[in-house]
């Protein structure tokens, strides 16, 4: 079990049973907030049955190795993609928050997004972020930067197109105009933190979905019942859903979402991989239901003093690159060292109840 101290907040199991319950088909569901969450009848709806049952995958919103002088490593970068990929992973978002891209220019964005798409070399896909200007027309030279890269389709961070005190309409306006500017790039959405978490409304999202170049959504809403909305009204589009949110992955991801794409990829990607792989497996739904709540238990204790807590955590796995950080997280006290370490032992443990062999790095 996990050590949790004072100011985490209680275990979500029983939601997580509940919701999982639900979407396993043995019950209708009740999910956060007292709202139902309906789980549709895989014979009477063929659709959410083949997105249910389609392959999940874990999408490592990747960290990006600095040397001393706080260069971009890219040897380290790509022992870093080789252990993503033989963890599980099955794509990477090579240039977002975890990335540190808000301490870069748009050359080193351009130069980190290039080296992932060309040492991956089509094995799997890649996106990047390509929404960075101080106007539309800079926003639009960005994006067709980055997608020159060779990325698989290019993110657009919602809060790059409206003032937090902007209305969805001036959001929808902003976007068109800027989808009208871009050719047929493909084109995918990320509800960023910065410069101001943005969620996606239903009606933003419904006009999002029907534009076919709009293939890739980065979830942070946090909310089971958002998500489950989002869900329902990308069921017949080619938009995947990747959600950021760790305690809600199970559930979502058994609603027909596409995977995962939380920060705990850059810790212990195996365990990701692994519930990405059994999310829909009845037989595995006990295992899935403990890792699941395993994890979410987890997540505030990783996320403090992030990304630097990531980059050491992965230095004890036998990771040769620094723990240099262009953020402002720059020390990293002894308690929390300990904390890390810890972690590290309940990592092992979850690895041998679930008979997953650890990468060797």
């Amino acid at each position: 079990m996990i050590k949790m101290s004072p100011d985490i907040k209680p275990s979500r199991r029983i939601f997580l049973e509940k919701v999982a319950t639900g979407a396993f088909g043995l019950l209708a569901g009740v999910a956060m907030g007292g709202i139902p969450v309906e789980i549709p009848d895989n014979k009477k709806n063929p659709e959410f049955a083949r997105k249910q049952s389609k392959a999940k995958r874990l999408i490592p919103v990747m960290i990006t190795p600095y040397k001393r002088d706080m260069t971009i490593d890219f040897d380290g970068v790509s022992r870093l993609t080789d252990f993503y990929m033989a963890a599980g992973a099955q794509g990477f978002f090579a240039n977002c928050l975890s990335s540190e891209m808000f301490f870069m220019n748009d050359a080193e964005r351009i130069a980190l997004t290039r080296h992932v798409v060309k040492y991956v070399n089509g094995k799997v896909s890649v996106v990047s972020t390509g929404s960075f200007g101080k106007s539309l027309n800079e926003q639009v030279e960005c994006t067709k930067a980055i997608y020159d890269t060779g990325v698989n389709s290019v993110i657009l961070i919602s809060g790059h197109f409206a003032a937090k005190t902007d209305s969805d309409d001036i959001l929808i306006k902003n976007f068109d105009s800027f989808f009208n500017l871009t050719g047929n790039i493909p084109l995918g959405t990320y509800e960023c933190p910065l410069p101001y978490k943005r969620v996606i409304s239903p009606e933003v999202f419904k006009f999002l979905v029907k534009n076919e170049r709009l293939v890739y959504h980065k979830d942070t809403c946090e909310d089971i019942n958002k998500i489950q909305v989002k869900l329902g009204l990308i069921k017949r589009s080619k938009m995947e859903f990747y959600n950021a949110h760790t305690a809600t992955a199970l559930p979502s991801m058994q609603m027909g979402g596409n995977g995962m794409s939380p920060i705990s990829a850059n810790f212990y990607p195996e365990i990701l991989a692994w519930l990405c792989e059994n999310a829909t497996n009845s037989s595995k739904r006990s295992d899935a239901l403990w890792i699941q709540d395993e994890i979410s238990k987890m997540e505030p204790i990783i996320s403090k003093l992030y990304p630097i807590s990531s980059k050491y955590f992965l230095i004890k796995r036998g990771m040769h690159i620094e723990m240099s950080c262009r953020s402002k997280t720059q020390k990293f006290p002894l308690e929390q060292q300990e904390i890390l370490d810890n972690a590290y032992k309940v990592f092992l443990g979850w690895c041998e109840r679930l008979s997953i062999t650890p990468v060797r790095v």
